[in-house]
């Protein structure tokens, strides 16, 4: 008799998927990044481990005893293989449980919307410099995102990841993709821009962004995102003495808005492009608001996909997805990653998922408190958005900071996500070496609020190679190539970043 048992988690026993092991006379298996002794009451359930999180530090044996009580099976068979239908059965019915379903098509946006939105994104017009616009940090080229750690806004030259400062000057947080925006209620981050329960929108402008500019917007709170970064000093605004906008004070939102609307409005071809875009409004009634819903349009035509093989296999095709896809979507509803990507476009709340700390940070001493900054409560330290997942292969790097570098080592980073935080490298995670002295060491207060989802989440090789599987059967093809979304130019004729120029 041979005991078989399997490492993989929360699944049948079966011989395309239970990774079994046949041992004779000693154990072959070793469980990865951590381990258990017999005097702890956890459990091993099919190479996902339960209860509390080890202390640091803490290694011991496996004991056969323990290991053959837990797993509590002996077989002399192997057993049989599913069909690829009944694990499609079984992963349908888990995402039906979840509510995930096929993203939907957009609504239609007005074309001279979107016409005047595509131009205001690309247009280095909006900064107080006018060398840098919206997009050079969302470029299509790089998914949307900019391929770097952390983004250097205004006063920086190249593009890409090969873009720099001349004085080392990073924005404090990895800027997002801005792919399936419709329907999303919180922006940034740390959510500073939230549509709230009664339809109005939290922003940092609070009364300064007025009910009239709120009655502007037609996209919730994905209207209200274009209001903000041309407010920041180091992502578009500049410094005092730099220009007239940069020396505006940083509170007087109203007044930066207004300058902005003042220079596009000494431009004939905005003036035109705002008027029929707003039909019946006159360019002279127009506030930012009208400028930031119309970038809202844009974003909301062009950067939204629902062609998956995932909304695919959602919409009845069993073929979509293969078999190590399929077996990664099972784990990604069953082992804990949707109890925070719990939307059908895979965003969910904040949290704490126990990343490092480095850069210039945003709340003093290079720390980032992330959603408490918000919120002020100290519930939320650390807290950050868990960011929608579609397309997720294009967007690297991954995390808040870009902390790592690729998808496979982002998603081993949740398997026994303490320990990744206490041996995090960040020399083997980020390029750019101006970063590298700026790692805080604080590691036990970042400890100190880790969102509890993540104490027992430990998964093995193949559930690993199966989760990343599924994020990648989560890219939509069209969006590999975004270059048709690049104007040919822009009002003000001021030049558009292109990276193959």
């Amino acid at each position: 008799m041979k005991l078989i048992f399997p490492v993989r988690a929360g699944r049948p026993l079966t011989r395309a998927n239970a990774a079994t092991r046949r041992v004779d006379t000693m154990m072959t298996w070793r469980a990865p990044s951590f381990q258990l002794e017999p005097s702890r009451q956890d459990t091993v359930i099919h190479g996902a481990v339960t209860g509390p999180r080890r202390p640091r530090g803490f290694r011991s044996r496996i004991s056969w005893a323990g290991l053959v009580a837990s797993v509590g099976l002996l077989a002399c068979d192997s057993p049989a293989e599913p069909l690829h239908d009944d694990l499609a059965t079984e992963v349908r019915m888990l995402a039906a449980t979840r509510g995930f379903e096929p993203l939907p098509n957009p609504r239609p946006v007005r074309n001279d919307l979107v016409t005047l939105g595509r131009a205001l994104v690309f247009d280095k017009l909006l900064s107080g410099n006018r060398n840098i616009a919206c997009m050079t940090c969302h470029l299509p080229e790089t998914a949307t995102g900019d391929a770097r750690t952390l983004s250097v806004g205004e006063g920086g030259t190249g593009l890409g990841s090969q873009r720099s400062h001349p004085e080392g000057i990073f924005i404090p947080r990895n800027s997002p993709a801005v792919f399936n925006l419709p329907g999303a209620t919180r922006l940034f981050w740390d959510g500073r821009v939230e549509e709230m329960s009664d339809g109005s929108i939290r922003t940092p402008a609070k009364d300064q962004l007025t009910p009239e500019m709120d009655a502007v917007f037609e996209f919730g709170a994905v209207s209200a995102q274009g209001m903000f970064p041309v407010t920041s000093r180091h992502e578009m605004r500049g410094q005092p003495g730099d220009n007239g906008l940069a020396d505006l004070d940083d509170d007087d939102f109203r007044g930066i808005w207004g300058f902005l609307m003042e220079r596009l409005g000494d431009i004939p071809e905005y003036v035109g492009l705002f008027e029929r875009s707003y039909p019946g409004t006159l360019f002279d009634n127009m506030s930012f608001a009208h400028a930031s819903n119309a970038m809202a349009g844009f974003y909301n035509v062009e950067f939204v996909f629902n062609n998956t093989p995932w909304d695919r296999f959602l919409r009845g095709d069993n073929d979509a997805l293969s078999d190590s896809a399929l077996a990664g979507a099972r784990d990604f509803m069953t082992i804990g990653c949707a109890n925070c990507h719990k939307k059908s476009n895979f965003a969910g709340d904040f949290h704490n998922a126990a990343l490092p700390q480095f850069g210039p940070g945003k709340t003093g001493g290079r720390e980032d408190f992330g959603r408490e900054s918000v919120t002020n409560l100290p519930g939320h330290r650390r807290r950050f958005m868990a960011r929608p997942l579609r397309n997720v292969e294009l967007t690297a790097p991954y995390g808040h900071l870009g902390q790592f570098a690729t998808l496979e080592t982002f998603v081993a980073h949740y398997n026994d996500a303490a320990s990744q935080l206490e041996e995090y490298d960040i020399a083997a995670h980020v390029p750019d070496r101006l970063l590298w002295p700026t790692l805080l060491n604080n590691v036990e207060e970042i400890l100190a609020n880790q969102d509890p989802v993540l104490f027992t989440l430990r998964f093995d090789e193949e559930t690993h190679a199966n989760l990343v599987a599924f994020l990648r059967a989560l890219t939509d093809p069209s969006a590999r190539d975004l270059s048709h979304t690049i104007p040919e130019r822009v009002p003000s004729g001021l030049p558009i970043d292109r990276m193959n120029e």
